[in-house]
């Protein structure tokens, strides 16, 4: 499957440009195309980040759309998702409305780690009275703040608040630690379930796609 990974934050280091796709790639044999939206070096992370994102989004699925089979919109945020869904005629998810999806397959509480005093609207809504929320690491408040060593171990420790406050699984609002790695680390370190958005997003695409599959046979 062709798969476009759109990256809702500026980064000319093809490493992290990458890095997403490389986990989908590696998941779920995806053949990955990944570009990132202009201007925005910091990611989405406010409602005027949000605000701007929302047309490049539109634009790169555009544009990248006729040579694909599906697009990945890889922020927590879900930036120009119902947008993109309305002028392309292939499957199109958004990591942040996919990680809330599986959160809400496990019972209980749902602790949701993210940027500080931060929770992206698709995930905030799909949760509901089920969100356990502790503001997330006082170092982070854009999501290039988790590459930093401060933001890693800040999450770490927002990681275990969230578990002695009664989560029962955990989700990640940002993607920005989708690129650092930290679920494997969380579920190995807390021993309950941890949701990385982007391995969510490729999980609902595979579904999508094999129902799409189906309703055509």
């Amino acid at each position: 499957m062709r798969v476009g990974v759109i990256r809702a934050l500026t980064t000319s280091d093809r490493r992290l440009l990458n890095s997403h796709g490389k986990l989908l790639q590696e998941s779920f044999g995806f053949e990955v195309t990944s570009r990132c939206i202009p201007g925005q070096p910091s990611g989405v992370y406010n409602q005027e980040s949000l605000r701007l994102a929302v047309p490049k989004v539109v634009e790169l699925a555009l544009e990248m759309a006729g040579d694909l089979d599906a697009l990945i919109v890889s922020c927590a945020a879900d930036p120009g998702l119902a947008e993109v869904r309305a002028v392309v005629n292939i499957p199109v998810v958004g990591a942040g409305s996919a990680a809330a999806a599986a959160a809400l397959t496990f019972g209980g509480r749902v602790g949701v780690l993210g940027l500080k005093d931060s929770v992206p609207g698709p995930i905030s809504d799909a949760l509901g009275d089920r969100m356990l929320l502790i503001d997330g690491p006082e170092s982070v408040d854009t999501p290039e703040g988790f590459l930093m060593p401060t933001g890693i171990f800040d999450s770490l420790a927002a990681a275990h608040m969230l578990v002695d406050a009664g989560a029962d699984v955990i989700v990640e609002a940002s993607t920005g630690l989708t690129s650092i790695g930290m679920a494997d680390v969380l579920r190995r370190r807390l021993g309950i379930p941890v949701i990385d958005p982007v391995m969510a997003a490729g999980s609902m695409l595979t579904c999508a796609v094999s129902a799409r599959e189906l309703q055509t046979v």
